[in-house]
């Protein structure tokens, strides 16, 4: 699954409009227009007699803009505590972890739950254990971290999906 693959289901997911995403990304500290953004959520096909000039690729770093600023979109600014340092944001690098910060931080900007989250994977039919969902939550080089796959990912994507759009 690529990043453009996972703005377009998200978009779907959460219901969000074309100005919407332009806002988000420009709160995650990225410039992209609503025109832009239509480039970026046209659909991709793996073969080659369909290439699409006119589609924007969505790299790691304009999705981890996207995945920041849809927090603050919707949980708002947080202000740095005094005296505390500003956290450096871990850096996207592999394609699994793209998929571990999706859940990371969907599960922020929702202000989702451990249950919340496992009531999401029932909804498609996925039942995960909550030491398998904390094992996906875990910091990078911990030593219970596990990737999460794309397969993974996009029964997250289709349950938040039934959801919220019923």
């Amino acid at each position: 699954m690529d990043n453009n693959d996972i703005l377009i289901r998200l978009r779907y997911a959460l219901e969000i409009k074309n100005k919407e995403m332009a806002e988000i990304f420009k709160l995650g500290g990225m410039e992209v227009s609503v025109p832009e953004v239509v480039k970026i959520l046209t659909k991709t096909y793996d073969d080659e007699e369909y290439e699409n000039e006119d589609q924007i690729k969505c790299t790691h770093s304009m999705l981890d803009s996207f995945l920041n600023g849809l927090i603050i979109y919707k949980r708002g600014k947080q202000e740095p505590k005094p005296g505390q340092p500003n956290p450096q944001e871990p850096s996207l690098k592999t394609n699994g972890n793209v998929n571990n910060l999706l859940l990371k931080k969907v599960k922020i900007a929702l202000a989702l739950t451990t249950e919340d989250m496992l009531d999401v994977f029932d909804h498609v039919g996925l039942r995960v254990s909550k030491g398998e969902l904390g094992a996906l939550l875990r910091k990078e080089g911990h030593k219970n971290y596990k990737e999460c796959g794309d397969n993974f990912a996009r029964n997250f994507l289709k349950g938040l999906a039934v959801k919220y759009r019923g």
